[in-house]
């Protein structure tokens, strides 16, 4: 099982390769989905782990839809990601309707140029027809799919995902992420998907600044608790 960890903070990335996980989805502002980190984070948690760094595009919350200004923005996002030193990138853009936008082609093909491997988000988890759009991410060249299978839960999209990697998986990585624990985990691999994504995160100990925010750390007992279903 590969598994990947989506984190925000470069702890998360220590405890990433210290647990043997094949990827980390870095983000900021996790509460809004992810946006795109900082140079300084990709950097840092780059050098820190063995963990890929896949770091997440997105310029904004909101809604899955760019504009030209964002465009620019993203595609200075993926220099940079590539110059800090990850391994690969996380974005997808839909249309008003959800449909796959032809924009991604211009992401992808930036992405590969700087030798990143590119993962479409569940920005998928909005599409109307989900294995026609899964054929569309096998050709544009899309390294990796990460999906709950058009559910809130990736469990209760369990069937569609096991679909789709019995019939699309020796062409895309499909990977299950959304609610990932371990109550559920082996089921995932039980139905033959090969690759898992989720957040360990839990709120810190320390006292908070009224309107600050909350400080979210890493929560290492629930990677442990996955970690050991697969020993």
């Amino acid at each position: 099982m590969n598994l990947e960890l989506c984190t925000d903070c470069v702890e998360g990335a220590l405890f990433a390769g210290r647990f043997g996980f094949k990827r980390i989805e870095l983000c900021s502002a996790l509460s809004e989905g992810g946006l795109t980190p900082s140079f300084g984070m990709i950097e840092s948690c780059s050098e820190a782990g063995t963990a890929e760094v896949h770091a997440m595009i997105r310029s904004r919350g909101g809604s899955f839809t760019c504009d030209e200004s964002e465009m620019v923005i993203m595609k200075k996002d993926i220099q940079a990601a590539s110059q800090a030193g990850a391994k690969g990138v996380v974005f997808g853009i839909l249309e008003p309707n959800n449909e796959v936008s032809g924009v991604n082609r211009q992401l992808l093909d930036l992405a590969h140029s700087f030798g990143l491997q590119a993962t479409f988000h569940r920005a998928f988890d909005q599409v109307n027809d989900p294995l026609k759009t899964l054929e569309q991410l096998v050709e544009l060249g899309f390294d990796r799919l990460l999906t709950s299978g058009l559910k809130d839960r990736a469990i209760d999209g369990l069937d569609l995902i096991t679909t789709m990697q019995q019939e699309y998986g020796s062409d895309i990585e499909i990977m299950a992420g959304s609610g990932v624990n371990q109550d559920n985990a082996l089921s995932f691999a039980n139905a033959g998907i090969e690759n898992l994504h989720f957040t360990a995160r839990k709120p810190s100990e320390e006292d908070l600044i009224k309107g600050m925010g909350i400080n979210m750390v890493t929560d290492v007992a629930k990677i442990r608790a996955i970690c050991d279903l697969f020993d």
